[in-house]
């Protein structure tokens, strides 16, 4: 292994900082910015991204952004391209690789990544604008008789397939296999899924011969299905969350980052807190938001220049819970 895919990875593992995925498809941002009564322009997109990089402190708190590939040729307003505003700050510009999911045929309700095709070159392309890291996400949905082992299995080569491709040009990949919030399933069905599914793709990893200790591992955490009507339960969720990681996950993986999944911003904070104070893991654990990180600071922006300060302050307060929880040491009391 290039020993700088390694250090790179200890970099975006740093206490007591974490990761922002702000790499909002065009879809995704729509979501983003309906909600605050925003057009969904690319200026508009641009703009929103700039509050987020642009804020002043964000660096205390952040080892790493990962950007929408067309992200990394955006600009400020000043002219300044993105990458370079964030490796200004110190944090390391990351991209996101892969181009969606599609259904797979004969397997209902389930879904395979796609975009290897080409990877090589765009990826040198990314590195030539800057990104030092990737990500790249598939999902696995709950249901009767799903996850299937065969798409277990399919997704997991081609997450395999494309990490040894991100580490052979010199970038730290980040593999998300996100078991999805969504469905009636128990925490106990979430917990057994996502250890089935951890343990198939680092069976995978090592069989395509690349370096856990230049990767990363983006995980969801073990929770109640969203429609189960059953609440999110922080010690609940830490175990069975925990339990699933230690099983599955090797120790000499470079570090675990958590996705929020459709929690609440106090939510996913409070339930990371949980985790990392469940004991010593071997792995450093840390957060990777978009959503719970923006959508506060998104509401009170609503598109207003007049308001970007504000929206920047909430947008930090939040960083900083967040980074509390990265240690343990968030308490609920402090979103008052």
């Amino acid at each position: 292994m290039i020993p700088d895919i390694q250090k790179i990875a200890r970099d975006l593992m740093v206490s007591p900082k974490g990761i922002l995925a702000a790499d909002e498809s065009e879809s995704t941002m729509k979501t983003r910015l309906d909600p605050i009564g925003v057009a969904h322009t690319t200026e508009n997109a641009r703009r929103m991204r700039e509050l987020f990089f642009g804020t002043p402190g964000a660096e205390e708190y952040l080892t790493g952004v990962i950007l929408y590939e067309s992200s990394l040729e955006e600009k400020m307003a000043d002219g300044t391209s993105f990458p370079h505003v964030l490796e200004q700050k110190g944090i390391i510009p990351g991209v996101k690789v892969d181009i969606g999911h599609r259904d797979l045929p004969n397997f209902p309700d389930e879904r395979l990544s796609y975009g290897l095709d080409a990877l090589e070159a765009r990826l040198e392309h990314f590195y030539s604008l800057g990104a030092r890291f990737t990500k790249w996400r598939s999902v696995i949905r709950i249901g009767d008789n799903i996850p299937s082992d065969a798409v277990l299995s399919a997704n997991a080569h081609v997450l395999a397939h494309y990490a040894a491709l991100v580490q052979a040009h010199h970038m730290v990949p980040i593999v998300e296999p996100e078991v999805l919030y969504d469905g009636t399933h128990t925490i106990e069905r979430s917990r057994d899924v996502l250890e089935r599914t951890l343990a198939v793709l680092f069976e995978t990893l090592r069989a395509y011969r690349v370096a856990l200790p230049g990767l990363i591992l983006k995980t969801s955490m073990a929770l109640p299905g969203r429609e189960s009507g059953t609440p999110l339960h922080a010690p609940d969720v830490a175990r069975e969350t925990v339990a699933a990681l230690t099983a599955a996950v090797p120790k000499e993986t470079a570090g675990v980052v958590f996705l929020s999944g459709g929690q609440t911003p106090a939510q996913s904070t409070e339930n990371l807190s949980c985790i990392a104070s469940h004991g010593t893991l071997p792995w450093p654990v840390t957060f990777s938001y978009s959503r719970a990180l923006e959508e506060e600071a998104l509401r009170v922006w609503g598109g207003r220049d007049d308001r970007v300060r504000e929206a920047r302050d909430v947008y930090l307060k939040r960083l900083k819970l967040v980074a509390a929880a990265r240690n343990g040491s968030y308490h609920k009391e402090m979103e008052r």
